[in-house]
């Protein structure tokens, strides 16, 4: 599942005005970005082919000083086996809530806001929620709406539920807990499309996310090309070496050989 292509304009980084109707459900000024930027054309195809493709990503962050820039599916688990997305990050940060449940519940006094997200998402986003742990950050019908927006998928940093509809649509979501709690009372999403922290590692939206069943690594918008043009060498030699193996290469060979990795 792939990222959209390049659409440029002042629109990527329009602050919400009345021209956007908004769901109201975090105030305005708390939306930091109304579009995340689009990937230059192709990239996403081109990462999305890489074999091992998280594996490449993070050897060659590390190569580049960037790493401590991925989670391990031991953490981020993915909902749906066998998916890989490709994608820009759109971003939501959530706090967790002093409030009387019992009585927010009575109220309906719902203050999540991943709703205005999924109403600012553009065809090939991911939703990327630096959330709270062992309460839901986000649930069936929310899932349904993004997906029907265009997302290609979530990344979450806490608490999911309602699994069956989100894998019925075939919406994968990477969530480091599952639970049946209820965010509504809980949570309060305090920023829209800023920066967010999962486990340690910083994502700003627009960052790319590619997400597959070894774990999540997000590229640092001003390296996704850099990124992307090693990953590819990288994949080149893994393939030869791969061949040579089927060959029957002695394994002390097998063990010295790089064929031209850096």
């Amino acid at each position: 599942m792939l990222g959209g292509g390049c659409r440029q304009g002042s629109a990527m980084n329009e602050r919400p005005t009345i021209r956007q109707r908004l769901t109201g459900r975090i105030a305005a000024e708390r939306i930091k970005l109304m579009r995340v930027p689009r990937l230059p054309e192709g990239l996403a195809r081109r990462y999305a082919a890489l074999p091992d493709a998280t594996g490449l990503i993070s050897d060659v962050m590390d190569e580049l000083g960037l790493a401590g820039r991925v989670i391990g599916a031991s953490v981020l688990r993915p909902t749906i086996p066998g998916k890989i997305v490709v994608g820009p990050a759109l971003t939501v940060r959530n706090e967790r809530r002093d409030t009387d449940i019992a009585a927010a519940a009575r109220s309906k006094l719902n203050r999540m806001a991943e709703f205005e997200a999924h109403n600012l998402a553009q065809p090939g986003d991911v939703l990327v929620i630096e959330g709270v742990a062992n309460v839901s950050n986000m649930g069936g019908i929310s899932a349904q709406t993004g997906w029907r927006q265009g997302e290609i998928g979530a990344i979450v940093m806490g608490g999911i539920r309602d699994l069956g509809r989100s894998r019925k649509l075939g919406y994968p979501i990477w969530a480091s807990d599952i639970t049946p709690a209820t965010g509504k009372w809980r949570i309060e999403t305090v920023e829209i499309n800023g920066t967010v922290r999962l486990g340690g590692v910083e994502v700003n939206a627009g960052d790319l996310v590619v997400a597959d069943d070894t774990g999540v690594c997000f590229v640092p918008t001003e390296h996704m090309v850099e990124v992307i043009k090693l990953a590819e060498s990288k994949a080149k030699a893994e393939i030869v070496r791969g061949h040579a193996i089927e060959d029957g290469l002695s394994v002390p060979d097998i063990a010295d050989a790089n064929y031209g990795q850096r």
